[in-house]
């Protein structure tokens, strides 16, 4: 019986621990136009630390590029910056409510496009894919 009482407290422990990792991380997608090309972007907030909030994403210009790997900083003040990996440009939003608005920027900087983004309501199923998406396209990029 004592065995049991083991099992089953560890088996708590490891499910509550899953939900209290997940329990700082939000997710967002937002569909929008990069100049006049429709772009989906998707986002992840990590609040679970004491820290300051992280980010992770990625974005891809729809039906015309496959998903681009971006590296995020944001400076507290709802600002963020978006590399794309390879930096071969520059995103530089400002989040308002469910919007982000800003540029694209070249890495040259010799062009500079307006960025306009809405968050769109997704549910928990069809956010799956993304997230497993999103997965595929970090380890394509942090794979040594």
């Amino acid at each position: 019986m004592k065995k049991y009482s083991i099992l089953f407290s560890t088996f708590l422990f490891f499910v509550f621990g899953m939900f209290s990792a997940q329990e700082g991380m939000k997710k967002f997608l937002y569909k929008g136009k990069i100049d006049k090309f429709p772009v989906t972007l998707y986002l992840q907030e990590d609040t679970s630390g004491c820290g300051p909030k992280f980010y992770y994403g990625m974005y891809k210009y729809d039906k015309l590029s496959k998903w681009l790997y971006l590296t995020i900083s944001d400076d507290e003040q709802n600002k963020l910056v978006m590399v794309e990996a390879g930096i071969t440009g520059i995103l530089s939003l400002k989040l308002s409510g469910e919007t982000l608005n800003g540029f694209w920027i070249s890495p040259d900087g010799a062009r500079k496009l307006n960025v306009n983004l809405k968050e769109i309501p997704t549910s928990n199923k069809a956010m799956e894919t993304y997230d497993k998406k999103y997965d595929d396209v970090n380890y394509e990029m942090n794979d040594c």
